[in-house]
C-alpha cells in the first residue's frame, strides 16, 4: 500500500515525539533509580558476597577462604534457631490478629457518624508516639518488682489469680506482653488505611444489596471486603515484612541483651553479629541476613500468588 509524503512525515513526527517523551520519562526516573541502586542494590549485592567469604574482617578487608560455611553455621548456632522461632511465632500471632482486630475496628467507625473524627483520633494516637515510650509504659503495667506487681497482675489478682512475671518471666508471658505490644503499635496505621479503604466504597452498591434485602453480614462478605480487599493485601504484605523485621519491639520491653531474655528476633541477632558485646563477625551477620531476605521474599510470593484468587481490582 502506498503512503504519501504528508502522511510519511506525519508518522515520522509522531514517532520522534515519543521518543523525546520516552527520554524524558527516563531522566524522571534516573534519580530514583540511582537512590535504589546505590542505597538498596549494591549493599545486598555486597551482603552476599559477604554472605560467602569466611572470617571477613572490617578492618583489614581480607578473609581466609569462601564457602558456605557462614550459612551452616548460622543455621546451627541455637541463638538463630531461638531468634528464628521468635520471629516466626510473632509473625503468625500479630499479622492475623492485627489485621482482623484493625477490619473489625474500621467498619465500627465507618457504621457510626457521632464523634466518627474524635474515635478516630484516638485510635491513631499509638501510631504517632514513641514506640520505646509505649514500651516503657508496657513495662509499668506487667513488670513485677519488689515494689509492686504492676496493674496487670492487680487485675488478675482481683479476679483470683497468681501474679505473672510478664517481662522476666516465663517464655509464654513474655511472648504474650510482645505480641500485645506489636499489635498495639501496628494496628493505628492499619484502621487508618481499612477506614478509608471502606469509605471510598460506592453508596450505590450498598443501596442496591438493601433493596434487593440482603442481610447486612452478606452485604459486608459480598460488597465490602471484595472491595477493599487490595488494601487488606497491601497490608497482609506490609505486615508480614514488618514482623519479620521485628527488633525495636523487643528492645523496648526486655532491653538490648534480648539473647539473654531468650526474646531475640532475626534482625537482633544480625545486630548483636556485627555491634554486640559478642559482635565483630560481618560474615555471620550477612549470612543470617541473606536467610532473612528469603524467607521474607518466598512469604511476599506465596501472598502475591495467594492474591490473584482473592484480590479484586476495581
Amino acid at each position: 500500500m502506498l503512503v504519501c509524503p504528508k502522511e510519511r512525515r506525519f508518522h515520522k513526527r509522531k514517532r520522534i515525539k515519543m521518543e523525546k517523551n520516552n527520554l524524558k520519562g527516563w531522566l524522571y526516573l534516573l534519580p530514583a533509580a540511582l537512590f535504589l541502586g546505590v542505597f538498596m542494590v549494591y549493599p545486598l549485592i555486597d551482603v552476599f558476597v559477604y554472605s560467602f567469604e569466611e572470617g571477613f574482617n572490617f578492618a583489614s578487608q581480607s578473609f581466609f577462604g569462601t564457602g558456605t560455611y557462614n550459612y551452616a553455621y548460622v543455621l546451627r548456632d541455637p541463638y538463630f534457631l531461638a531468634a528464628l522461632k521468635n520471629t516466626f511465632i510473632l509473625v503468625i500471632i500479630t499479622v492475623p490478629l492485627s489485621t482482623g482486630i484493625a477490619l473489625l475496628i474500621s467498619v465500627a467507625l465507618s457504621s457510626i457518624k457521632t464523634l466518627r473524627r474524635f474515635f478516630q483520633t484516638v485510635y491513631f494516637l499509638p501510631y504517632v508516639t514513641n514506640t520505646l515510650a509505649v514500651g516503657l509504659v508496657f513495662m509499668i503495667l506487667f513488670r513485677k518488682t519488689a515494689y509492686s506487681d504492676g496493674l496487670v497482675n492487680v487485675i488478675i489478682n482481683a479476679f483470683g489469680g497468681e501474679s505473672v512475671d510478664f517481662i522476666d518471666g516465663p517464655y509464654w508471658a513474655k511472648m504474650f506482653v510482645l505480641c500485645l505490644y506489636t499489635i498495639w503499635i501496628v494496628m493505628p496505621f492499619k484502621i487508618l488505611i481499612l477506614t478509608g479503604a471502606i469509605a471510598s466504597v460506592s453508596d450505590t452498591y450498598y443501596n442496591a444489596a438493601r433493596m434487593d434485602g440482603a442481610s447486612r453480614g452478606r452485604i459486608f462478605a459480598k460488597i465490602t471486603l471484595p472491595m477493599i480487599s487490595p488494601s487488606l493485601f497491601y497490608l497482609v504484605i506490609t505486615g508480614f515484612i514488618g514482623a519479620f523485621k521485628a527488633y525495636s519491639d523487643s528492645v523496648a520491653l526486655f532491653g538490648t541483651n534480648l539473647n539473654a531474655a531468650g526474646m531475640n528476633t532475626i534482625v537482633g541477632y544480625i545486630y548483636d553479629m556485627l555491634y554486640g558485646d559478642g559482635g565483630g563477625y560481618p560474615s555471620f551477620a550477612s549470612a543470617a541476613a541473606i536467610i532473612l531476605f528469603s524467607i521474607v521474599l518466598t512469604v511476599t510470593c506465596i501472598n502475591l500468588m495467594v492474591s490473584r484468587k482473592h484480590v479484586h481490582y476495581s
